[in-house]
């Protein structure tokens, strides 16, 4: 991978982060939560979510000499306590970020398919793309990803109960596995809703 598409590809994934990341805050917010509002997470300011090591540093290197990308965003903070029903609060605060990628990918994708000749198509595909593998990753079911929360919540479970097991997955053998997961598995499921979604 050249350096410029390295770049390009490096600018949609961060910027998909962030809209996931201020999707939480918002949620939360709407929730009854002013934490992340607080913390002055409540906005698309890049500079309010970036993590210098997991989105500067880390994934540049990593995309410079291996071709490969993985970084993340400063978590936002929440207070569960505070929200107006705490288990749907986690809920939708969970399920906000992951909807944020979904709903960019289905908005651009719908452009691709109405507008089959338009000439940013494949700039717009990729974007399709990175956002579909950024919802499903992010649901895969090991602490800290969404998808941890929002199971725990809809299976209405303390996480008292499952502590060794929830232990397990935020180890890192359980992050080994969540990236083995989403490089072998994901890019099947993201190809075919990717489909799905252009025509």
């Amino acid at each position: 991978m050249d350096l410029r598409n390295a770049l390009f590809l490096y600018i949609i994934i961060i910027f998909s982060a962030i809209v996931h990341e201020y999707a939480h805050a918002w949620a939360a917010w709407r929730q009854g939560d002013l934490t992340a509002k607080y913390a002055g997470r409540l906005t698309l300011n890049p500079m309010a979510h970036i993590d210098w090591w997991g989105t500067v540093l880390m994934p540049l290197m990593l995309l410079y000499f291996f071709g490969a990308f993985f970084g993340y965003a400063k978590p936002v903070p929440i207070n569960p306590y505070n929200f107006k029903d705490q288990r749907r609060g986690i809920i939708w605060v969970s399920a906000a970020g992951v909807g944020a990628n979904f709903a960019i990918a289905v908005l651009l994708g719908l452009v691709i398919r109405f507008l089959p000749n338009f000439f940013l198509n494949p700039f717009l595909s990729l974007i399709v793309m990175i956002n579909i593998w950024l919802g499903l990753f992010n649901l895969l079911p090991f602490p800290p990803l969404d998808g941890s929360k929002l199971l725990m919540a809809l299976a209405n479970v303390k996480e008292s109960r499952y502590a060794r097991v929830i232990e397990v997955l935020s180890s890192p053998v359980g992050i080994l596995v969540a990236i083995f997961v989403a490089m072998t598995f994901l890019p099947y499921v993201s190809n075919f809703i990717f489909r799905l979604i252009v025509g």
